[in-house]
């Protein structure tokens, strides 16, 4: 299980009761399945919200993981650190849960809490539609978006 006050947090985006939408969420899943990390929180962070500003707040290192519309083959995993994050979070919305987090790292810079380390792991979907389980492209690349996750949480790690 993930750590409840760590200094890095991955937090999972989307509505998995809409097939790939739920990505970030079957990812979290995935790494708070996998060997237990008492420095590291793992959050659902639903739909987004300012609600989580005070649980991200003051954190060395933050992954958020969601389905990420940008165009390319269903299941391709893109990765985006810090200045390309907060570009792309600025400038480009393939997700309704892109701008609840745009808001949300918005109102962590305000109050000087952005995290230095931060990034965003998304996930290209290929299905919207009703549905709990992810399609077979998304499902197939929620390993590698997970392992991508914990690569950049040790990789923060060794670095401070």
């Amino acid at each position: 299980m993930c750590a409840m006050a760590p200094s890095m947090a991955v937090v999972g985006i989307g509505n998995n009761l809409l097939t790939d939408d739920g990505a970030g969420i079957h990812v979290l899943e995935r790494i708070a399945g996998e060997n237990p990390d008492d420095d590291l929180a793992c959050i659902d962070g639903g739909t987004v919200g300012l609600a989580l500003l005070d649980r991200l707040a003051h954190l060395d290192g933050l992954v958020a993981l969601d389905a990420m519309i940008l165009g390319k083959q269903p299941g391709t995993v893109t990765v985006l650190e810090g200045e390309a994050m907060d570009a792309h979070l600025r400038n480009q919305h393939g997700s309704v849960h892109e701008v609840g987090l745009s808001d949300l790292m918005d109102a962590l810079r305000l109050r000087g809490e952005l995290p230095q380390n931060r990034a965003l792991i998304g996930i290209e979907p290929a299905s919207m539609d009703w549905g709990t389980e992810p399609t077979a492209p998304v499902a197939a690349a929620i390993p590698a978006a997970a392992a991508l996750a914990r690569r950049l949480v040790r990789d923060w790690r060794a670095a401070a």
